[in-house]
């Protein structure tokens, strides 16, 4: 298969800043959570920032995700939809320029960004404007590049829109009629909280993988403990990857629990741990490793994330690390 992963989300510039609790709280904005914001809002954050270093880099969930695969060495594919602007330049060239094939057409619309405020605690606090990204759909799908996957990938923030979920629901089919396994991440508690019975319809249906956190599992399954919650999810879902922050994760397949340690790290920045937990994971199990060693992989990927700013690696492994990291 020439692709790994063919991965499908909003195609966001993430733009990462490190502040103290008093601009964050001048936004007016929830600390530690994502909110969507319109263009004039984030127009004024990215103005109150304008004295403050920041770092750049293309993003999106499922965007994170597939350069983080393309980081290990995968081979994957993108659908995002980008604007005819320099930032949408700068998108896809940041994709292309790490190995990532993204070839959905732009738009005559703005780009997509997510500003990313980063307090002393390592909380994140997300300000999405989506831009073009929201009118990605169903068309620009493309059916051949997910025929040629061992996977597809999906990011549950594509449910947010009537486009852009057609696009995701579209993905999911072409990959059931071509025999291509089907992730899905929930992305977001809070979307969980609406669209639990869609989510609840794929996970009992076409979803092979399904990624998620111990808030989204305790929202989708009403339960408690983790492993109750990953023992729920696994009677319809064939394979589980439940993370739980600083405890590590849990991993389901074909009814064994294993669990995973998690990796010392000092938290600087969580943006985007479990985007790349998800890049591990699928890296492992599209080459070749065991689930229990792609966990490892994957725990240790998050780890490195969580201890720099930014959720692309600044420190890549190398094939020997990933060796060592798979006899774990």
């Amino acid at each position: 298969m020439p692709f790994d992963v063919y991965a499908i989300g909003h195609a966001l510039v993430d733009i990462q800043a490190r502040v103290s609790d008093e601009i964050l709280a001048e936004t007016g904005f929830t600390k530690g959570i994502m909110t969507l914001v319109d263009e004039a809002a984030q127009r004024r954050v990215l103005t109150a920032l304008a004295d403050l270093p920041i770092n750049r880099c293309a993003g999106g969930s499922a965007g994170n995700t597939i350069m983080g695969l393309a980081d290990f060495g995968g081979k994957g594919a993108y659908a995002g939809k980008v604007g005819n602007d320099a930032l949408g330049e700068f998108c896809v060239a940041d994709m292309r320029k790490i190995g990532v094939t993204m070839d959905v057409p732009k738009a005559a619309a703005q780009t997509g960004t997510s500003v990313i405020l980063i307090t002393s605690d390592a909380q994140r606090t997300m300000l999405t404007h989506l831009g073009v990204s929201s009118s990605l759909g169903p068309d620009d799908v493309d059916a051949a590049l997910i025929g040629q996957s061992k996977y597809v990938y999906i990011e549950g923030y594509l449910f947010t829109g009537e486009s852009t979920k057609a696009a995701a629901l579209r993905t999911i089919e072409l990959a059931k009629k071509q025999g291509v396994k089907v992730a899905f991440t929930v992305s977001d508690p809070f979307l969980v909280n609406l669209f639990r019975d869609e989510f609840w319809e794929l996970i009992k249906g076409p979803v092979d993988l399904l990624f998620c956190n111990l808030e989204e599992a305790r929202s989708l399954t009403g339960k408690t403990d983790p492993i109750d919650c990953a023992h729920e999810i696994h009677k319809y879902a064939a394979n589980v990857a439940l993370t739980l922050g600083g405890d590590g994760s849990l991993l389901m397949h074909d009814g064994t629990t294993t669990p995973i340690e998690p990796a010392p790290v000092t938290a600087i920045d969580t943006t985007g741990a479990g985007d790349m937990y998800a890049a591990g994971l699928l890296w492992g199990i599209t080459n070749g490793l065991a689930w229990k060693q792609a966990g490892h992989i994957a725990s240790h990927a998050a780890a490195r994330i969580v201890g720099q700013l930014g959720a692309r690696l600044q420190d890549r492994f190398t094939p020997q690390d990933l060796a060592e990291l798979a006899k774990m």
